[in-house]
This record gives C-alpha cells, structure tokens and sequence, in this order.
C-alpha cells in the first residue's frame, strides 16, 4: 500500500492470516526506492506473480483537465506499471519463471468518450504489455492484461462526484452541456447496469492466476466482447465510431437508459440461476 496508514478495512478482511499468508507493505509505484525497499524486504526477492493493480481516474472535457495532471496520471497509471516491471523483471528472467498479472482496462483497447487521458494511459499499458510479452516468454515468464469495464468501487464514486462539482467555463457552453446532461446523467446507469464488483474482478484474476496456460488477455464482461470485436473487423474505424456517435447524439438517452436497466434485469436473473445452481451443487 501506498499509505500504510489506511490498512484497517484490509486487517480486518484479513483475519488470522495476517502475518502469515498476507504481509502489508509500504509501496508507492511512482518512487523507486520504495518499489526496491519493498521488493528487498521479501525473502530472495523471490516474487512468483507481480499483479500490478495502482491506478487514478481521470474524466471530463479535454479543455478542463490540467497537464500537471495528466502528467501525474501518466505516472501512476503507466511509468508505475513500467517501474515495477523494471524491478522484477530481471529476477523473474534470471530464475526463468514467474507471472506479471496487469490490471488494464477495456479503455486500454477502446477510447471512451470524455475519458480522454485515462484511455491514453490504458492504451500506453496495453501496448508495452503486448511489445514485451513475446520476450518475457523467451524467459518462461507470463504476461497477462485483466480487461474490467465499468467496476463499482469507492474510487469510481468519488470521481464521479467530483465530476459534477467541477467547473467547465474553460470549455465551450456546448461541450459543458454534453458532458453534464448526457454523459454524467447516464453514468449511474451504466455503473449500475454493466458495473462489476471488485470480488468479482478479483475472481478473474485468481482464475489468470492460476491457468496451466495464462491468457495473454483476459475480459472480465462479456457484455464488451461485441465493441472490441466491432473494433478489430473494422480497420478503417468507421463502423465503431459511427455506432458511438449514433449511441451517444442520435438516439434519445431515455433509450439507452431502458436498455441499461433491461441489461441489469437479465443480469439479476442470470445470477440468481447461478446462486441456484451452486445451492443444488453444480458448478
């Protein structure tokens, strides 16, 4: 953890394993030292499985976000991945063996409107991934991205709220009114309706984890599979952004709405079969 300090919810979710099978350790993935002081703390500096998890959020017209801090974004988001990477790499190359499990995004293979600079920072991450992956392989050493959407957390709430006390008198009326009325009106609803849960997101990674042959990509919402597959049989980039466009300024956001909550509903229903299933014994 970057601040130590705020360890309470984790020691108490941790319970009698505390000490034993889970260590709290101070790290800030945007200082060096702190990265190989932590690293040097553990037993060989034997790391079998890296999962690089440290991001910030960014949303909001272009014309309102500060370069400082998109800056600091980009450190955290992307030069904190590549710093823990650098730190590990070598031991996992030397002793031919390991795993780096990176948090992406789905943003990491499309850009999302108003999300300008946090797709930036997800592409930056998919792109090293995939340039080193071939020879981290060389050295039996795994690279996988775990791709999440939209994921219900304090983190997303507190960004989100912080959107709508924001002042856009740096961009034009228009903009302002199409990211306020538009974009954060719907965005409850598409949390609520595509949203994942961190356990949820968790039990993904566990299962990249722990495959006999790791995926280099790993979606955790089907409900994307249709945008990125748009995406790849459409070099020219047409048919994405003109069902964007389409989405977001030609249809009435009342129909996007219903359509989010009848998601939710067959979402509801699905789980519910699930609980049933795993109650009666299968799997």
């Amino acid at each position: 953890m970057r601040d130590t300090g705020r360890s309470a919810a984790l020691v108490a979710a941790a319970g009698l394993v505390l000490g034993t099978m889970l260590h709290i350790k101070q790290l800030d993935v945007c200082d060096e030292g702190s990265i190989r002081a932590c690293v040097d703390s553990i037993p060989g500096r034997h790391i079998d499985v890296l999962v690089s998890n440290a991001g910030v959020g960014m949303v909001g017209p272009l014309e309102c976000q500060s370069l400082a801090a998109m800056q600091s974004l980009m450190d955290t988001n992307f030069f904190g991945l590549v710093r823990l990477v650098k730190e590990v790499l070598p031991d996992m190359k030397r002793r031919r063996g390991g795993h780096i499990v990176v948090i992406s995004s789905i943003m990491g293979l499309q850009g999302i409107v108003f999300n300008d600079i946090y797709a930036a920072s997800k592409f930056a991450v998919e792109g090293f991934c995939e340039s080193l992956v071939v020879q981290a392989r060389r050295f039996n050493v795994a690279i996988s991205l775990v791709e999440p959407g939209p994921v219900t957390t304090e983190f997303e709430t507190k960004l989100y709220e912080e959107a709508e006390r924001a002042d856009y008198s740096q961009t034009d009326p228009e903009t302002a009114e199409i990211f306020t009325q538009l974009y954060l009106r719907n965005s409850r609803d598409v949390f609520a309706s595509l949203g994942q849960t961190p356990e949820d997101i968790a039990e993904h990674t566990l299962r990249v984890i722990v495959a006999l042959r790791p995926p280099f990509r790993h979606r955790t919402n089907v409900a994307f599979t249709p945008m990125a597959a748009l995406k790849h049989a459409d070099p020219g980039g047409t048919l994405i952004t003109g069902a964007f466009y389409q989405l977001v300024f030609k249809h009435d956001d009342a129909v996007l709405r219903l359509g989010l909550r009848a998601i939710r509903l067959l979402r509801w229903n699905v789980r519910k079969v699930k609980e049933g299933a795993r109650l009666l014994g299968f799997r």
